[in-house]
């Protein structure tokens, strides 16, 4: 940590990442300030608890004063938002949440985990293996990890940075993709599916994005990336002076449910499931071999992988009745997530619920991607909010237009919360797989009392 920081405010401090880093700085010792115009829990609460959470919501220029340090503008803020003027005015220093870490990881050797999907699971995996093998690093993941009370550790000594590398706009002044900014000394790219239509409207302008990625890896540096993808081994030869490490879904087989990758040691038996996980951990045994762990070893930790929070989550199992969460919602993901839990249960019945949420997925341009998506399931059910179509300026959506995108006449589509609470409430529980899937609150229905029931 610099130790040049003594206080820092944060403009829109309750955003998921963006509390984290204003937590770690509190920790450190950084007198931390913060606005936002609403945060929501878990947010909300643990700000409270460290005695940081804003008194009123909104913007006050007020808070700005000339003592602070620094400001980090996350990306929920506005250009013209009044403390944001107000910083410019009187020549603070400000930084996006990504150029902060660069900031503070410019000394250190650098890895991040890019692709449309799989990207917190593989940044999870690479943290996990070498928080265990005794290797001191930094990080900053986008989702809560087990045995870890912060998704950003930030030090002074540690030798490496390890960063799960966004493509989404980087702040209000920046509208570069976050990964731009990381400079990578190694990398791995896990696959590239067309995600965040409401900032790259065509498929070419988002697969740009993962070209100028490429281009901003280090001399010397290491490209690991995921040949059976269409597109990755064309963007790979877009540089001579690093070295490139393709890879392909590792073997694997499936004995009682629990997923063994084969290897030159024998079976490994992993606690996670699915063909795409597999590729997964595949993925970050490459990353880490650059530098120098070992194939022993990376096997060794990665069987103890249970992870990342709602990715795949099993929240319970009885061995008759099981329920998954899972963080799903591109259609690359949620086709990886259906088939993941179709092949790990295959005699028990599925049914997999899926909440639109995203403006991505709530685009009516964007709506025939999740074609076939679930086609695996039993049943297959899709719930959106047509006041949340509304609030995102989208064209309104038909439930039949919806049947139609997925190519599934027997599909369930839910637009009423309560409506779909009920449904939820009576599904059979014999025999029956349940596997949830949203980036959003699924209607506003409570996860925990499905499985209390």
């Amino acid at each position: 940590m610099n130790k040049s920081l003594q206080k820092v405010h944060f403009i829109a401090i309750g955003g998921s990442a963006m509390h984290n880093l204003a937590l770690t700085l509190h920790d450190a010792g950084v007198e931390v300030t913060g606005s936002d115009d609403v945060i929501y829990d878990p947010s909300k609460t643990r700000l409270a608890d460290a005695g940081i959470l804003p008194p009123r919501f909104g913007w006050f220029p007020e808070k700005i004063t000339p003592d602070l340090d620094a400001v980090i503008v996350g990306m929920h803020a506005r250009s013209d938002n009044p403390e944001l003027l107000r910083a410019k005015e009187l020549g603070i220093p400000l930084y996006s949440y990504p150029e902060f870490l660069y900031r503070h990881a410019k000394d250190k050797t650098r890895l991040v985990v890019a692709g449309s999907h799989g990207k917190t699971t593989v940044t999870a995996m690479v943290i996990h293996v070498m928080t265990r093998a005794g290797l001191d690093t930094d990080f900053m993941v986008g989702s809560q990890l087990r045995g870890f009370q912060r998704m950003i550790r930030l030090t002074p000594d540690a030798p490496y940075m390890v960063i799960e590398g966004d493509e989404y706009p980087t702040s209000p002044l920046d509208p570069r993709p976050k990964f731009l900014h990381y400079k990578p000394h190694h990398t791995v790219i896990t696959g590239i599916a067309l995600d965040h239509i409401n900032k790259f409207d065509t498929f070419d302008k988002y697969l740009e994005q993962f070209a100028a990625y490429v281009r901003t890896i280090e001399p010397g540096g290491t490209l690991v990336y995921f040949e059976e993808d269409p597109h990755l081994p064309k963007l790979a030869t877009l540089r001579d002076d690093i070295r490139k490490i393709p890879y392909r879904t590792p073997s694997y087989e499936i004995i009682d449910g629990i997923y063994y990758l084969i290897t030159p040691y024998g079976r490994v038996p992993m606690k996670i499931f699915g063909r795409h996980n597999m590729q997964n951990a595949e993925g970050a045994r490459l990353l880490l071999q650059a530098i120098g762990v070992d194939d022993r070893t990376f096997y060794d930790h990665i069987r103890t992988f249970e992870g990342a929070g709602m990715r795949l989550e099993t929240l319970y199992d009885d061995g008759n009745t099981v329920i998954i969460r899972d963080f799903a919602h591109a259609p690359s993901k949620v086709k990886a997530s259906v088939e993941a839990v179709r092949e790990r249960y295959p005699d028990k019945k599925l049914t997999a619920v899926l909440e639109l949420h995203t403006y991505s997925s709530l685009n009516k341009k964007f709506i025939p991607h999740y074609k076939g998506t679930l086609e695996p399931a039993d049943e297959a059910v899709v719930f959106y909010s047509p006041e949340a179509v509304k609030i995102k300026r989208l064209d309104p959506i038909e439930p039949e237009f919806i049947r139609q995108a997925f190519g599934r006449p027997d599909l369930k589509v839910f637009t009423d919360d309560r409506e779909f609470k009920r449904y939820m409430e009576n599904l059979p529980k014999d025999n029956n797989v349940l596997l949830l899937m949203s980036s959003g609150h699924l209607g506003g229905i409570e996860v925990r009392d499905l499985v209390e029931e």
